[in-house]
């Protein structure tokens, strides 16, 4: 029995507000069967069943029984029609009545079984399948042809691909104005034929703040960069809300285009922003059985003189209670303004002073620099700045001063899917950092890539294998010139687990312990989801460090391999691994890491 969607949805509405509440009894028995049954349109239309959803979630009331039943018929037939079935039966019994038969003042006390029938009859196929006029490079979804199974989802994105597509072009306010869809059941085909109108070519008009907010409403325009005059682009409209949620200052950015355009056919864009909470502050602790305890935190003030600005004072405490040296200390702070050299563009000044105690070194530092950021694409953003750094360092080189000015340049490419807890897509970074020596200090590069995939497996991604490349060198400066913590190590938690923190290092001989001018990292994982949030890892990491400024093999490698489990929360995983080393003279036994996040 076929009934109109607006008459079904009717029936629920009455039946849920004239009948009085009822004592829950269990439905006993559902069926549900669809003839000649096409296993993907079975699932289709059990997956639109409310009857179906109701059953699942316990919820048997025959009054909620009921009106899920009644609701089926129009649900069913657009499940139908969205497959191409245009001339089926759908029958609900209720304890062999028809649901839609029963008086909407006498639901029965007590539902024992609901029986679903499904008869689809043939597909049909499309006859005609028009949409005009259409812009230029449109691409119409595939099947939307003549001689295709006609379903109706496929109208609709056709007509969603051609509207579209106008408005890519410019026009903003091109809209379906006709359509004339008609089935022949004789033939079994349907015809779909959809008139479009683009209206005008449009052009941006004036960004309009409708909401209160404390940033400044010439800072909003500023860093919204809505380009007033040029002609309308949805991808443009879509950079601006990006710009805007990436100061951090908005909890909410919405934009509406206006209904009506201007007499030189310009269209205002409405915004409404609220306003993010102007502290912040967090923390964070990662824990090693030979590295000890990382303790880290922050406070973050948003929109610090009216215009989105950012400042981040940090501060790290490391090696707690640690085997490999003493206790590091490090402070920082980190003031961000948006928009001060373009609307994809920020300027940014930091200071930070750090202590390390490592095993191979000490070294108080004391930094104070400025750059710039910007973001090329949602995807990539390119980084540049100059750094003054002066530190006291003491090694197996003996007691030295480094003044040195830096010049760190980076570009980062980031297409995960989630980088807290990422499935699919990739990472990379690559960090180029001259130094220019005063004072005496040497002169030279530092180099550094970082390169990341992920690859998920199986139904819903529950294998997920991950691997990670790092590559760094130091030239143009021998590696006795270079401030200790310049250099690489390998070892521990960043690098290889199972071997001891920093243990792969560069003998210059005589006891004379310090890091490489080249360093390659490996790390391969396999990660699966256990039940629930919980979940196991298996890894192996490999490090090589050498004396050489480019890798010729003539170092050494170390590498270590082990299990982990996960237990994901809204924060990204909690990590618990386990690891020994596999080859290599730097280490023996086992070590355990516990940290939040995945370990790349």
């Amino acid at each position: 029995m076929r009934r109109s969607a607006l008459h079904l949805r009717l029936f629920c509405m009455l039946v849920c507000a004239a009948i009085s509440s009822t004592p829950a009894f269990a439905l006993d028995d559902l069926k549900f069967d669809v003839v000649g049954d096409d296993s993907g349109l079975g699932d289709d239309l059990r997956v639109a069943s409310l009857v179906v959803s109701a059953l699942n979630e316990q919820r048997t009331e025959p009054r909620d029984i009921l009106s899920a039943a009644l609701a089926d018929y129009g649900r069913l037939l657009e499940t139908l029609y969205a497959n191409g079935y245009y001339g089926g039966t759908i029958n609900i019994r209720v304890d062999g009545r028809e649901a839609a038969s029963i008086p909407l003042l006498s639901v029965p006390t007590r539902i024992s079984q609901i029986v679903i029938s499904v008869d689809p009859g043939p597909v049909f196929r499309f006859g005609r399948a028009v949409i005009a006029p259409l812009a230029p490079q449109t691409t119409l979804p595939a099947g939307f042809e003549t001689g295709q199974p006609a379903r109706s989802v496929l109208i609709r994105d056709a007509v969603g691909a051609a509207v579209g597509r106008w408005r890519d072009v410019g026009h903003a306010k091109a809209t379906p104005t006709g359509q004339r869809i008609t089935a022949d059941h004789n033939v079994r085909t349907l015809s779909a034929e959809v008139q479009i109108d683009p209206g005008p070519r449009v052009r941006f008009g004036n960004l309009k703040v409708t909401t209160p907010s404390a940033v400044r409403v010439d800072k909003i325009a500023r860093i919204a960069g809505l380009p007033e005059g040029e002609v309308f682009s949805p991808e443009t409209l879509a950079r601006v809300t990006t710009r805007l949620r990436r100061t951090g200052a908005f909890t909410s950015v919405s934009m509406t285009e206006a209904e009506t355009l201007g007499p030189d056919d310009s269209m205002d864009i409405s915004l409404a922003v609220v306003d993010e909470k102007p502290r912040r502050f967090g923390f964070g602790a990662e824990l090693s059985s030979l590295e000890g305890l990382d303790l880290s935190g922050f406070w973050l003030r948003r929109n610090l003189f009216g215009g989105a600005e950012r400042l981040r004072i940090e501060a790290n405490i490391g090696n707690i209670a640690g085997q490999t040296g003493g206790v590091d200390f490090q402070v920082g702070a980190r003031i961000d303004v948006p928009a001060r050299l373009g609307p994809d563009t920020k300027v940014f000044a930091l200071t930070e002073f750090e202590t390390l105690d490592e095993l191979n070194f000490t070294s108080d530092q004391f930094s104070l620099g400025a750059g710039v950021t910007w973001y090329l694409s949602d995807r990539v953003e390119a980084q540049a700045g100059v750094t003054y750094v002066y530190s006291d360092t003491k090694d197996a080189i003996g007691a030295r001063s480094f003044s040195v000015l830096t010049f760190p340049t980076s570009v980062k490419w980031d297409n995960r899917d989630d980088p807290l807890d990422p499935t699919g897509g990739a990472f990379a970074n690559v960090e180029a950092t001259p130094f220019l020596g005063l004072s005496g200090s040497a002169s030279g590069a530092r180099l550094f890539v970082d390169g990341r995939g992920y690859r998920g497996l199986g139904q819903d991604d529950g294998v997920v294998l991950a691997g990670r490349v790092q590559v760094g060198s130091i030239i143009g400066a021998g590696i006795t010139e270079v401030q200790p913590d310049y250099l690489f190590y390998s070892g521990g938690g960043g690098t290889v687990r199972g071997q001891p923190y920093q243990s792969l290092d560069v003998d210059l001989g005589g006891g004379r312990l310090v890091g490489g001018r080249t360093f390659v990292g490996l790390a391969f994982e396999a990660r699966t989801t256990i039940s629930g949030n919980f979940g196991a890892v298996a890894f192996v990491d490999a490090g090589y460090i050498g004396a050489e400024n480019f890798f010729d093999g003539s170092g050494d490698w170390h590498s270590g391999a082990g299990v982990g489990l996960r237990y994901k929360t809204g924060i990204g995983p909690i990590r618990l691994d386990v690891a020994a080393p596999v080859s290599g003279t730097t280490g023996s036994g086992v070590q355990v890491y516990i940290g939040i996040g995945q370990a790349f």
